[in-house]
């Protein structure tokens, strides 16, 4: 008789998680295709096969009071997988980001159960909060690294951790090619990318409108295009942009920033995931961002970084101007806008070294063999 397939429970509680355990989920099935996937997730995880028993759509909350109003749902989300654990007992659980939620399951897990728990794409405990690093050294057995700059801060503490190298190197997998100068000159193409939270978008798509008319004064025939990475997203976006009185002078594209990325010669975005993606295709950006004031006076406390863009931490310089709360202004980014117009090819060749400190593609495909094996390992110690 055949054994049972191996069950593999993979929980996350955003859409960013989602998509990258889509990617995962991929790499086990060509590595074992028998193998029997649940979790919450979204549509990237149900898409690759997985069962669903907590959608991501009811976790997926942003900001302190949104977070307040959801509390409900997520001690719901927390029974589930509780319960699940009795009832469809998984061979290994696997967490992907979303770190309130998955390193409570994890405490559970390593108090109640005798589950091996593997740690994919971690919380950002060299930013912050860097207690976090005991709970994680106390309830997972082994976490997926993917910064290289982390590695040295999880063998200080002595916590099993392998560098597996950053996802994103599949999804962009080479340097884009410049835009073509021969059509496109003198013809600028400047891309905004206001963040996917609403709260982001009301603060920061203004300014960014005040910094690209700036930069239409001096560059007349500039084209701007603004990314929305939702239906919603792209409504509030074009409310902001009709009630500035610039309806119909900016095109908005919905969906993943690839499209975007493909047609500009330089980014203006938020502080986020996706100026590391920009950095990826070697396009260069200005990263910004504000927060309140009192939200910013708490970061100053915590955050203990010298830089804000993930490009700029890898590279341990700025290899992507920084305009941060009041740097952030239509003037500053106008000015800073200009000169990298002028200087593309320079900053394109500061952006090449990150694809080479991350190194090469396939963190889904080593992380799925890390998972195989701490199922393995489990096994043979009962």
């Amino acid at each position: 008789m055949n054994p049972p397939p191996l069950h593999i429970m993979i929980l996350t509680g955003e859409p960013s998680g989602d998509f990258h355990a889509a990617f995962l989920i991929q790499a086990l099935n060509q590595i074992d295709p028998n193998l029997r996937i649940s979790g919450i997730g979204g549509p990237g995880m149900k898409k690759q096969g997985a069962k669903l028993f907590f959608p991501i759509e009811r976790l997926s909350a942003m900001g302190l009071v949104q977070v307040i109003k959801q509390l409900g749902t997520i001690k719901e989300a927390f029974r589930t997988v509780r319960a699940r654990l009795t009832s469809d007992r998984p061979d290994i659980v696997v967490l992907i980001d979303y770190p309130g939620f998955n390193l409570r399951v994890a405490k559970y897990i390593k108090e109640n159960t005798r589950i091996p728990v593997c740690y994919y794409i971690a919380p950002k405990v060299w930013a912050w909060n860097s207690a976090r690093l005991d709970k994680i050294k106390a309830y997972v057995d082994h976490v997926a690294l993917i910064f290289p700059f982390e590695s040295p801060i999880y063998k200080q503490r002595k916590i099993a951790a392998t560098y597996v190298g950053n996802p994103l190197m599949d999804e962009y997998p080479r340097l884009l090619p410049p835009p073509a100068q021969g059509t496109r000159k003198p013809n600028k193409i400047i891309g905004l990318l206001p963040g996917s939270r609403r709260s982001e978008i009301q603060t920061l798509l203004p300014v960014m409108l005040g910094a690209s008319q700036k930069i239409k004064k001096i560059h007349p025939d500039a084209k701007i295009i603004v990314s929305a990475g939702s239906k919603q997203n792209q409504d509030r976006i074009q409310t902001i942009i009709k009630n500035q009185g610039l309806d119909g002078s900016y095109k908005i594209i919905e969906g993943r920033p690839l499209s975007i990325f493909e047609q500009a010669d330089m980014l203006i975005a938020a502080s986020g995931t996706v100026t590391l993606e920009a950095a990826l295709c070697g396009l260069p950006t200005i990263i910004v961002y504000k927060l309140s004031p009192i939200a910013y006076r708490l970061a100053r406390l915590v955050v203990k970084i010298k830089y804000a863009g993930l490009a700029n931490l890898i590279m341990g310089r700025e290899v992507m101007p920084e305009l941060l709360q009041g740097d952030a202004n239509p003037e500053q980014i106008c000015q800073t806008a200009i000169s990298m117009l002028n200087t593309l090819e320079a900053h394109r060749e500061k952006l090449a070294g990150v694809r080479q400190r991350l190194g090469s593609p396939g963190a889904p495909k080593r992380t799925a063999q890390i998972i195989l094996n701490l199922i393995k390992a489990s096994a043979s110690n009962p």
